[in-house]
């Protein structure tokens, strides 16, 4: 089995989303099967990879940074999304933290790196701003020898 993580900017602009799918979709199709994404199912580039892992038959395990994150950061307009994508979910481990911060996030992002043969970040090559960002847990995998694969396919954006 290749396990497969996630990490990407959560503030992809709408008209992004299908692009970067399509993307997902040529890069994870390349990995031999079966094939498991590891997702903290953030919004943005978590949700749309682990609909495309689910999508190409493989199986998602979710990593939840702590016991708050599903009420305090799960936005109203994207709860209907999360909770399905969760239910779908082959493991959910909540992390031991009982708030969603900084801490908290760059923890999970670990956990996502300890257990992977590679990582895809969807990212904009911005320099990282601050722990438990896109960035740093690009340049963690890549200090670490996990090998990354980028994607941001031309005319994706963040929204603002």
């Amino acid at each position: 089995m290749v396990r497969i993580g996630i990490t990407g900017h959560s503030n992809l602009a709408r008209e992004s989303v299908p692009l970067v799918a399509a993307e997902l979709r040529k890069v994870l199709s390349e990995y031999a099967t079966p094939l498991i994404g590891v997702s903290c199912l953030a919004r943005g580039a978590d949700q749309v990879f682990a609909r495309v892992v689910l999508e190409l038959g493989g199986d998602l395990e979710v990593v939840l940074p702590a016991a708050d994150y599903r009420e305090r950061k799960v936005k109203p307009d994207n709860r209907t999304e999360f909770e399905e994508l969760l239910g779908r979910a082959a493991s959910v481990r909540v992390l031991p933290f009982d708030t969603s911060n900084r801490d908290a996030y760059a923890a999970a992002n670990e956990d996502v790196l300890g257990g992977v043969d590679a990582l895809i970040g969807v990212w904009d090559g911005a320099p990282p701003d601050g722990k438990g960002g896109t960035g740093d847990t690009v340049q963690a995998a890549r200090t670490r020898g996990v090998p990354v694969v980028v994607v941001w396919p031309d005319g994706a954006q963040r929204s603002q």
